[in-house]
């Protein structure tokens, strides 16, 4: 957390006083305008890039994430500050498709990475495809792909990485490497050759393909493993896909055996824990046949799954070892999840983990030459409601003073977090009374049913800190975002139009620290 709002948080703890809030308001704008007048672009090239994407975290989403952390931690909640919230430069980002008003992860995500909006369902192709029109790909070839930033990134010579909660062949992590007229064509197993033509599936996208990514962390592993292998977890066979008998982890292994490399393959906690960064080219762990488990379920043991925030750790310092820099995309994709169970605290206790990747991300790295950027791919139809008081329990009932201001008009209690459509629908509605909304399994209500809540169209927020963050400014188309990325590390599209002559010459200029400038002026006032 930054000094400010450290400063700020102080302050309104301070001043709640027997429930009577007696906040200087005045006082903490004044201060947050002090900090502000201070804010100065950073023109330098990036030499690493850092993009968070919160899949369905919209605004409503880190709203009541804030207020969750925040009571977690015996306050009201509303006063929190995430730490991606202290960044200098905010915009916002129109999530729309090629073809869709309300969009999926896929087309999102090649937005957000690619640079080109697309269609429904369709990864790392532009939009003269149509989603599962494998022979339209064929035909058009390289014409039909658009690169990631992870592709550019390699190009460069810069160290590349990939973490995730979901598959790794899931539709965001897929949009860094892969290219796909259908986002679930993860293993051979999903693509029928007579219907589907012959496209290669992502896992084996991944391997053959984009083996030079140096780490890739997150589930998926039965896309990689024959079905007539057991899982190495379980030891169940018929929990892997591959039809084709290929090991893709043996091949993977291969590979990296004939760049005469340190590499490692992991599937359980304790093997990534053991990984040395220092003596680690290339890391690949799968640590679930599907998604890896919701931070509220983990297996923290041994033989569990490592937090978000841990493989972000650890991929970031292996990839630092390489001075021209890196890019790294990480993806908190069960936060989207949870919505479509229309399960919120799952979704929020997700979101503040996102939250500690984060964090645990500007600390090691510099802002200076370190371009973060924190958004989510799009929202889902989530909101908080009913005029509660403030510190109302965020998983709770609205408390019965805002109930009584307006009652509900078949007298029953709601809770204040609800969603449009989705899971949560009953007829007659049920009887919270004596339920426990802030169960791990709850299901918040929904207005319309449906088996699955679906994702909403409404923008979302761009967060960023460090070189050239400041061309986030207001709002944007989603594909904004991957040129806004390439530009400030002068890679793919603007390798050679980036201004990097003047901007490398401000990269080289040293920076001193304030308590530098007052030790050197102490030493030449001591010699005078």
């Amino acid at each position: 957390m930054s000094p400010r709002s450290a400063l700020i948080l102080t302050v309104i703890c301070l001043s709640i006083i027997n429930g009577v809030y007696t906040t200087d308001w005045s006082g903490m704008a004044k201060t947050t305008l002090k900090s502000a007048l201070k804010i100065k672009p950073n023109n330098r090239i990036a030499k690493n890039v850092i993009i968070f994407i919160g899949d369905g975290m919209g605004l409503s989403t880190i709203n009541a994430a804030r207020i969750y952390k925040g009571q977690k931690l015996g306050n009201t909640g509303e006063e929190t500050i995430l730490e991606y919230e202290t960044f200098p430069n905010v915009a916002l980002s129109k999530v729309y498709g090629s073809d869709s008003q309300v969009p999926e992860s896929a087309q999102t995500a090649t937005a957000l990475l690619c640079g080109e909006k697309t269609n429904f369902n369709v990864v790392g192709l532009k939009d003269s495809v149509g989603a599962s029109n494998c022979s339209a790909y064929i035909r058009l070839g390289q014409e039909a792909e658009v690169k990631s930033i992870i592709r550019h990134a390699i190009e460069q010579g810069k160290s590349t990485g990939v973490v995730t909660t979901t598959r790794v062949t899931h539709a965001t992590p897929a949009a860094t490497y892969a290219h796909s007229p259908h986002r679930d064509w993860e293993s051979d197993a999903d693509i029928n050759a007579t219907l589907h033509g012959e496209c290669m599936d992502i896992a084996q996208q991944l391997i053959n393909s984009n083996h030079d990514i140096q780490v890739v962390l997150g589930g998926g592993r039965r896309a990689f493993l024959p079905v007539t292998e057991p899982d190495p977890k379980s030891n169940l066979r018929g929990v892997n896909l591959r039809l084709d008998g290929r090991n893709l982890v043996q091949r993977w292994e291969l590979l990296q055996q004939g760049k005469n490399k340190k590499y490692k393959y992991v599937w359980r906690k304790q093997d990534f824990d053991a990984v040395d960064p220092n003596d680690t080219d290339y890391l690949l762990g799968l640590f679930s046949p599907s998604h890896m488990q919701y931070e509220l379920e983990r297996d923290t043991s041994g033989d569990g799954e490592p937090s978000l925030t841990e493989m972000t750790d650890k991929a970031i310092k292996i990839l630092s070892r390489n001075k021209k820099g890196f890019v790294l995309m990480v993806e908190g994709g069960r936060i989207d999840h949870a919505h479509h169970d229309t399960t919120a605290k799952k979704a929020l206790v997700d979101a503040v983990q996102f939250e500690e990747a984060v964090k645990m991300a500007v600390t090691l790295t510099n802002k200076d030459d370190t371009l973060v950027v924190v958004t989510a791919d799009h929202s889902h139809p989530f909101s908080l409601t009913g005029y509660t008081n403030r510190g109302n329990p965020i998983l709770g009932l609205v408390d019965p003073e805002s109930f009584e201001l307006q009652p509900t008009l078949d007298d029953l209690p709601y809770t204040s977090l609800l969603y449009a459509n989705g899971p949560g629908y009953t007829t007659p509605r049920q009887n919270l009374t004596e339920i426990r909304t802030d169960a791990n399994n709850y299901m918040q209500q929904s207005a319309v049913p449906l088996d699955s809540e679906t994702h909403s169209g409404e923008d979302v927020g761009i967060y960023a800190m460090g070189p050239m963050s400041h061309l986030f400014h207001g709002v944007h188309e989603q594909h904004y975002v991957a040129h806004v990325i390439q530009y400030a590390a002068c890679i793919g599209e603007y390798a050679n139009e980036c201004d990097k002559d003047a901007r490398m010459s401000i990269s080289a200029a040293p920076t001193y620290s304030f308590s530098y400038v007052i030790l050197t002026v102490c030493l030449l006032f001591s010699y005078s």
